[in-house]
């Protein structure tokens, strides 16, 4: 059974997800403890590749409230862990067609702690805007439906 950690609320909204992939994240001992706490952020996250290796930056990971000198910075740049050929695909789809990964959410496999990666294109200002106008018409519908009835 998969627990969810953390979700990135502005996946979504910034992005047209088309294609998800799941991939394993190297943390140490204290970073771990924490995220067994929830004390996860990746609100303003990306995912870089640089030299045929895949990293996250800015995910925060809060320190550890009794980690004292083995927490490390909250906000440093994590490896991710993915097979060769499917760091260059990933690197094909993101120079090629501009593309952007973006981690989705952070959960739990078993014992071990998965990143989700969205790759997508980036959303305009304006599709935002239709989009929660778009939500906003959907919820008044909903409303004077209920009431109704």
């Amino acid at each position: 059974m998969d627990r969810i950690v953390a979700k990135n609320p502005t996946a979504y909204h910034n992005y047209y997800i088309n294609d998800k992939l799941e991939a394993g994240i190297v943390l140490s001992g204290t970073e771990i403890k924490s995220i067994r706490k929830n004390k996860v952020n990746l609100k303003d996250s990306y995912i870089n590749i640089k030299n045929g290796e895949i990293f996250a930056i800015g995910i925060h990971i809060s320190p550890y409230e009794f980690g004292n000198r083995y927490n490390l910075d909250p906000i440093r740049t994590r490896k991710l862990l993915l097979n060769k050929r499917e760091i260059n695909k990933l690197y094909g789809k993101v120079k090629q067609q501009g593309l952007s990964l973006v981690p989705i959410s952070m959960y739990f496999k078993g014992n071990i702690i998965k990143l989700e990666i969205g790759i997508g294109k980036g959303k305009k200002n304006y599709d935002k805007r239709a989009e929660i106008a778009k939500k906003d018409a959907e919820m008044k519908i909903r409303r004077s439906l209920k009431n109704n009835f």
